[in-house]
């Protein structure tokens, strides 16, 4: 059963793959949710859920790493005041690794990347006393070789991830489970041209494991439950 009751609203925290393009002169929650996963799940739980006139907020920004994430926070999702906060991020942290010059004076630990992640959590939910829930999506990429090197540094930030989403007794999604099982059948270069970065195809294989992690019922016929 979705976990979701009527009016919450849930805002989506993250980077790129959370941005995805969206408009951000629109009113939060009103329109311009970009072309990635968080506007398919805006459209999913509007068609299959309309009873429940539930609220998403995108408030990714393509570029952010945990240190930029948690130097917005504030405005983008504790003054929202959010009775879910989904966040993603950690990727971005990986890729640095893998930059030129520029990006590599300034990278963070996965000890740096679980401290600030762990703090921001902490101020969720002391300033949001009546916040419902927190739900953590890890990391991913459609790269199916676990040994290829950047996917390997994602796996040690995805890693903090998960300890995050135990630690604070938050759900947690398996985004990368979720691709590996679609990359058993078909080629990443499909679902996303840089490994990273999903077509609408990827984004919906996101939305679709964020939906089973959250008790989603694609099957669900009537609007009294």
């Amino acid at each position: 059963m979705l976990i979701f009751p009527k009016h919450s609203r849930i805002v989506f925290m993250g980077d790129s793959i959370t941005d995805a393009g969206r408009d951000r002169t629109a009113i939060p929650g009103g329109w311009g949710y970009g072309t990635g996963y968080v506007n398919a799940l805006h459209n999913l739980l509007t068609a299959v859920y309309p009873d429940r006139a539930l609220c998403t907020i995108n408030s990714g920004i393509s570029g952010d790493d945990i240190v930029a994430l948690s130097e917005r926070w504030q405005q983008d999702v504790i003054d929202l005041k959010p009775d879910y906060v989904s966040v993603m991020v950690g990727v971005n942290d990986a890729w640095r690794y893998f930059d030129g010059p520029l990006w590599q004076a300034r990278l963070n630990t996965v000890e740096d990347f679980e401290r600030i992640y762990d703090e921001l959590l902490e101020r969720t939910k002391e300033s949001l006393p009546e916040l419902k829930g927190i739900i953590i999506m890890r990391p991913f990429m459609f790269e199916p070789n676990p040994q290829d090197q950047m996917r390997a540094k994602i796996e040690e930030f995805a890693a903090a991830s998960k300890r995050m989403a135990e630690k604070h007794n938050a759900i947690f999604v398996d985004t990368q489970a979720a691709v590996d099982h679609w990359l058993t059948q078909l080629h990443g270069c499909l679902a996303s041209q840089d490994r990273v970065h999903p077509y609408e195809r990827g984004a919906m294989i996101i939305a679709r494991s964020w939906c089973q992690a959250v008790g989603f019922d694609w099957n669900r016929s009537t609007f009294d439950d």
